[in-house]
């Protein structure tokens, strides 16, 4: 197996593992991160009823423009203040997080440290 192919398979069950043990509810959805290359989102989820409540993206034509790259700590951080502001507006105070199998350092620690300054308790 090459490298590339291991790292994918190890992320992969590093994401099971976590989202066997995360879950959320209408009353406390889950903070899902996705992060890649180029770019950075986050969205609130209700997995009881499968709906995405809320999300935020460095694609958003609102953050896109502030931003100077969607893929650095700047951003991340800008992605979790916009969608814990969003996520206060549509009444959603406390998330669960979940950090997709990713370390909890950088972009994903910024992002979370973003959606704290904007009043998301986790």
């Amino acid at each position: 197996m090459d490298r590339t192919k291991a790292k994918a398979a190890g992320l992969a069950r590093r994401k099971r593992k976590v989202r066997g043990r995360v879950s959320g509810t209408a009353t406390r959805p889950r903070l899902c991160v996705t992060r890649s290359s180029s770019n950075i989102y986050a969205q609130l989820i209700d997995d009881v009823a499968g709906v995405t409540l809320v999300n935020a993206s460095s694609i958003d034509t609102e953050l896109r423009s502030a931003l100077k790259s969607g893929a650095n700590i700047d951003a991340a951080k800008a992605v979790g203040e916009a969608v814990g502001r969003r996520a206060l507006e549509a009444g959603y105070t406390e998330v669960i997080f979940d950090r997709s199998g990713r370390l909890y350092h950088g972009r994903v620690k910024a992002l979370a440290d973003g959606a704290r300054s904007a009043g998301l308790k986790f």
